[in-house]
């Protein structure tokens, strides 16, 4: 338990950091004052002034924010403020600092990972065969167990995940497979066959099958720092894409929301995580980094994504937002939040007395 409390705690802090970080820097770069910089809500625990800015940790270690000079437009201000006013900015400019919270998770995932490749380098699967399953087209086409492929079809195959991408996309054609087999080089033609299971998602799909397993050899490979860098890049946007058709799937009710979790979840996760050493906790971190991305740039009045979309609007219509609307959309987007936390921390309750 106190692991799982303090690898929470860290995390949260890490995430908040980040995410606070990129309001900070934009509203600093465009000429924004920042009255508050706070990891945490509530009352001040400790912290520092520098300048304008009060540099705190807060009680509440649920989330954080960043006070700009002239942030609530209904707010009356001092002329001599007026050059440091958030709402007296350019609309473009108060939109980038808004998105830069939210872009700042990524970066941050995306600097996770850079530094996981270039120091450890990645582990890939390779392409030698296992169990051959009997009555399929591997075992009836002579693939034998240690056999090691080297190509399907002319393309090198280096690693498991590519020689099973090679067999996906077959649609079902025959496949030429260029074997190493006991230091000699043999060709064998298999014909994958379609067979119904479930993606990541629970949903019932087609896939091509030739009916083999790995043999489960892992070899550590090292990048260079071009490798890395475009291997950061696709793995930040795998788990983007992963993120985004995610809660796309939840809102059409194709997985079932018993799926979310919320603090009591990411406490427990952090704290197995941890416990598996601290490549496994910086994961997590990254990976936590990018949804909280993405849940910040939904188009929910209270979260970055709602402020955005009052931007767009303004950019479209030439003028803000009337105060009403505004207003009437902030309560509907806090009860919209209050009812999401109220509904993960029942879930989470949940999986507690249910396990």
């Amino acid at each position: 338990m106190g692991t799982s409390i303090i690898a929470f705690v860290i995390v949260l802090g890490v995430l908040i950091f980040f995410h606070e970080l990129g309001h900070f820097l934009f509203a600093r770069m465009f000429g924004v004052g920042v009255e508050k910089f706070s990891l945490g809500f509530g009352p001040r625990i400790f912290g520092w002034k520098s300048g304008l800015t009060d540099y705190r940790v807060s009680a509440i270690p649920l989330g954080g924010y960043v006070k700009m000079v002239g942030e609530d437009p209904s707010v009356e201000m001092d002329p001599e403020e007026i050059p440091f006013s958030f709402t007296h900015k350019h609309v473009i400019k108060r939109l980038l600092i808004v998105a830069a919270g939210p872009f700042f998770n990524v970066l941050l995932a995306f600097l996770i990972f850079l530094c996981i490749f270039l120091f450890s380098g990645t582990y890939i699967l390779r392409p030698i065969i296992g169990d051959v399953q009997e009555n399929m087209p591997a075992h009836e086409s002579g693939l034998q167990k240690g056999d090691v492929i080297r190509a399907i079809d002319g393309q090198t195959v280096s690693t498991w995940e590519e020689m099973a991408k090679g067999i996906t996309a077959s649609n079902g054609r025959p496949l030429v497979f260029s074997v190493q087999r006991m230091g000699e080089m043999i060709t064998i033609e298999i014909k994958p066959i379609a067979k119904e299971t479930k993606n990541l998602f629970g949903e019932d799909i087609q896939q091509y099958f030739i009916g083999v397993a790995s043999a489960g050899e892992v070899e550590n490979r090292k990048l260079g720092i071009g490798e890395s860098l475009i291997e950061s890049v696709r793995q930040t946007y795998n788990i983007l894409e992963l993120t985004v058709v995610s809660i796309a799937k939840l809102i059409k009710g194709t997985i079932s929301t018993k799926t979310i979790g919320g603090p009591i979840m990411i406490a427990e996760l952090a704290g197995q995580q941890a416990k598996e050493g601290a490549l496994n906790f910086i994961f997590l971190i990254a990976l936590l980094s990018v949804n909280l991305a993405i849940i910040n740039f939904l188009p929910i009045p209270v979260l970055d994504g709602g402020h955005i979309l009052f931007f767009l609007i303004e950019l479209i219509i030439g003028r803000p937002v009337n105060m009403r609307t505004r207003e009437i959309a902030q309560q509907a987007g806090i009860f919209i939040l209050i009812t999401l936390m109220i509904f993960v921390f029942y879930n989470d309750l949940s999986r507690i007395f249910t396990s």
